[in-house]
């Protein structure tokens, strides 16, 4: 069982998918090659929490079955009907295969469909009879790209259901596409979005939703940020304005990292158990852990937006889960502790090699001493001038961190190794530690 992150059980995990609150449980799938901690055919993997705090993984739920995705069964989404599951993901099919590794396609060479396939109970799936294939490839390269047209993201509308998927256009610009339904089984194009400015060549994993009275986009725009460091691809944020009616959608210039330690990728979301908003993100990492998987989810996060800003507060489950005060983090279980601080200007707190400052009204992080040989990844990062205060709350795992400013006015979150037992403040400040309490 997992506790407050959920871990690749072994081998290699990314995107969330299919996260749902359903029948009294959280349902969360992930893109999962269960064979080597690498890149793969993709199944998918599940797990499932009543708190969202403790994660049992149930094994493998969707794998290769069709000619449509007898190479991977690739991200996607999940919602609930008239008491039935339904998940919606891009099947695969590789027009050239490695001969060398049949895991992987040569030259790109590979197209896509979206599929569905549902259940009773949340638990079963038939991957054999169920037909899967709802939308084949697109043929017309002005609509989407055969090659990379994914991730689609479904909800329900004031009159039909909707869903979103990722493309580009022939100019290799990111895009969106609408789909609309009325039975979730046959789905008609509405619209096509894109921008003019360069916000990426492809658009991966959209998340559209409403919270607090604002339209909010969740996507991974590939090659946004081309700094000379490893991976261009990060998920952004904005609030939009959408016409359901019309699928027109418009997307402002400005936007917000999702994450400001830009290791978080493929965000997802959905609704809990009191109809908040609440969202997840695959934390990416550069080596295999020491117990030999890859890949793990930061916590849940609820979504708020308030004066145009857009916050992401961990999850009051998550921060009750932390109820016993510690005097070090070798007291600390499973499931990592939490400290919390006010981190003045000019101050500095070390956590086990991992550091965190406060230089001109931002919050610093600087992971080179916990980050092995990788100097080709960003070792250093900061948030925009924070406004709201000066308070810490930080949730801290052998192989993550995360560093939530004013209560989710930002969120830098690291994926780090070989972290320290120790930790040092600038002019010894206070700071408290908690630990989840122990089972």
């Amino acid at each position: 069982m997992d506790m407050i992150h959920l871990k690749a059980p072994g081998q290699w995990m990314n995107d969330p998918n299919g996260f749902i609150y359903y029948k009294g449980e959280y349902h969360l799938f992930y893109q999962y090659f269960p064979y080597e901690p690498r890149w793969g055919t993709m199944h998918w993997g599940h797990a499932i929490s009543t708190d969202l705090v403790h994660w049992e993984h149930k094994g493998i739920a969707l794998f290769p079955s069709k000619y449509d995705d007898r190479n991977g069964c690739f991200s996607g989404s999940a919602i609930e009907h008239e008491g039935r599951m339904y998940l919606y993901y891009t099947g695969v099919r590789y027009l050239e295969e490695n001969p060398e590794d049949i895991h992987l396609c040569q030259c790109e060479r590979f197209i896509s469909a979206q599929m569905m396939i549902t259940s009773d109970d949340g638990i079963h799936f038939d991957n054999i009879h169920d037909k899967k294939t709802i939308i084949s490839p697109v043929d017309n390269p002005m609509t989407g790209c055969k090659t990379h047209m994914r991730d689609p993201k479904v909800w329900k509308g004031k009159d039909g259901w909707y869903m979103i998927i990722g493309t580009r256009t022939t100019e290799d610009k990111g895009k969106l596409l609408f789909y609309k339904s009325l039975d979730l089984d046959q789905w008609d194009f509405v619209n096509d979005v894109s921008k003019e400015e360069n916000f990426g060549w492809m658009w991966e994993c959209p998340d559209y939703f409403e919270t607090d009275g604002q339209q909010v986009l969740v996507f991974s725009p590939m090659g946004i940020l081309k700094d000379g460091k490893k991976i261009e691809d990060h998920a952004i944020c904005t609030i939009v304005d959408f016409e359901e009616e019309s699928c027109s959608m418009n997307i402002p210039d400005e936007y917000q990292y999702f994450d400001y330690g830009l290791d978080l990728y493929a965000a997802q979301s959905t609704t809990d158990e009191q109809g908040r908003r609440v969202i997840v993100a695959w934390a990416r990492m550069p080596e295999v852990t020491k117990e030999n998987w890859i890949g793990m989810f930061c916590a849940p996060r609820l979504v708020e937006v308030k004066d145009g800003h857009i916050y992401f507060r961990v999850h009051p489950n998550i921060k009750e889960a932390f109820s016993r005060e510690i005097n070090s983090p070798k007291e600390a279980g499973e499931g990592g502790y939490r400290l919390t601080l006010e981190l003045l200007e000019g101050e500095e707190l070390n956590i086990g090699g991992y550091r965190i400052s406060r230089k001109d009204g931002r919050i610093h992080t600087d992971r080179r001493q916990v980050f092995g040989h990788h100097e080709d990844y960003r070792m250093e990062f900061e948030t925009p001038e924070v406004k709201e205060g000066y308070e810490l709350d930080i949730y801290v795992d052998p192989n993550l961190i995360e560093v939530y400013v004013n209560n989710g006015e930002y969120v830098i979150t690291n994926t780090v190794y070989d972290l320290g037992d120790r930790i040092e403040t600038t002019d010894q400040k206070e700071v408290r530690l908690f630990a989840v309490e122990k089972i």
